[in-house]
């Protein structure tokens, strides 16, 4: 009878590894149509991913808020204290985007009309100038000419023009669409927070309930670790790039940079992606300026905010963060790449914090299977 069982189980085994490797190979080989069907579910959940977000970012805050309230000596607003935390929280936020549209976003609007505007022109002086250039320059070492050539072929005019912006205007009718998305994530996020202890409880009480002691105890570990990379990988990197933004504009307005703070606005924002986000902003950044102010001072603005870029890497980075999320820059390459590739720049923005829990994921099940090799050797 034992041996009969024995039997079974081997055949159950096989079987089961039959079934997980032609899943696997379907997977593999329909991975395009997966990847889509994810990204389909990602895109109708996105506002619910957003409200997440946002709630996750106020969090801290509203926390801390709600531990004063909670102090106070007025009933009322003691016993209302994570409503009123909620409410101050959103309430800053207000007020903070109202500043913005007020002091920062009119400079930045009409800074890109101008550039739009204008651009057909700078475009047709460098090219003159690239033309005029001496002989005896160095930049004819690098066959200029042939460079020059090539610009004067493209017709601008063709990419900017009454008809292509008007088509390009067409798009505009999805803002009501984002407008709608918006205030879903809005909702979603402030009954996040109003109603974390609840969901937390029910998600805890869930877990306790189909899992494991073990496995309940492993992944409460891993959630508490992946909170701690999210949160400070998010809020270091919204912080770093404001930082980045006005050393960066403060610099090229010092340097009598055109357009300086969309400039910096534009490399604060990139800065955001890792390794790739920096490169991008500045090389439009050196584009631009090259065609408003020449060669020469695109060269200074260069070496300044790649020096910039440096302090920041080196210094101002690793202390927003306090310590390293200990990834190598192979695997941060990698991270970004996969994740623009299939969700864009939403998902070069967070993948390098989940390839990190991945990271850390494989590397504890590694320290396991050792951990159980070296106790069957003993």
């Amino acid at each position: 009878m034992e041996k009969k069982n024995n039997i079974w189980g081997k055949w159950l085994y096989w079987f089961i590894f039959a079934v997980a490797v032609i899943t696997v190979y379907k997977t593999l080989d329909n991975f395009t149509q997966i990847a889509n069907w994810i990204k389909g579910i990602i895109n109708v959940l996105m506002p619910f991913i957003i409200g997440i977000l946002i709630a996750y970012i106020f969090y801290i805050p509203s926390k801390k808020i709600e531990g004063f309230y909670s102090k106070s000596k007025l009933k009322l607003v003691k016993k209302k204290a994570r409503t009123i935390s909620v409410f101050t929280v959103y309430l800053i936020a207000l007020i903070l985007i109202i500043l913005a549209m007020n002091f920062i976003i009119p400079t930045l609007v009409t800074s890109f009309q101008d550039l739009a505007n204008n651009l057909v022109g700078y475009y047709n002086n460098t090219i003159e100038g690239l033309k005029n250039i001496p002989e005896d320059s160095i930049l004819r070492k690098i066959d200029i000419e042939k460079i020059a050539s090539s610009l004067s072929d493209i017709k601008l005019e063709e990419y900017i023009n009454l008809s292509t912006i008007t088509e390009y205007a067409k798009g505009a009718i999805g803002i009501a669409n984002g407008i709608f998305d918006f205030f879903v994530s809005l909702i979603v996020s402030v009954y996040i927070l109003l109603e974390r202890t609840r969901i937390l409880n029910f998600i805890k009480k869930l877990a306790g309930a189909i899992l494991k002691e073990k496995t309940y105890n492993a992944i409460g570990k891993y959630f508490k670790n992946t909170n701690t990379i999210f949160f400070k990988f998010l809020s270091s990197q919204v912080i770093d790039a404001i930082i980045v933004g006005i050393l960066t504009s403060i610099a090229m307005l010092i340097l009598g940079v055109k357009y300086a703070i969309l400039l910096g606005f534009l490399i604060g924002i990139s800065n955001l992606i890792p390794y790739f986000g920096a490169i991008i902003g500045v090389g439009i950044s050196i584009i631009i300026t090259i065609f408003t102010g020449g060669i020469s001072q695109a060269i200074w603005m260069a070496v300044i905010v790649i020096i910039l870029q440096q302090i920041d890497a080196n210094i101002i980075n690793p202390k927003i963060i306090g310590s390293s999320l200990e990834i190598s820059p192979l695997l941060v390459i990698f991270a970004v790449t996969i994740g623009g590739a299939y969700f864009g720049v939403f998902g070069m923005f967070l993948a390098v914090p989940i390839f990190t829990v991945i990271k850390i994921v494989i590397e504890d099940y590694i320290e396991y299977k050792n951990a159980i090799k070296i106790l069957e050797h003993k």
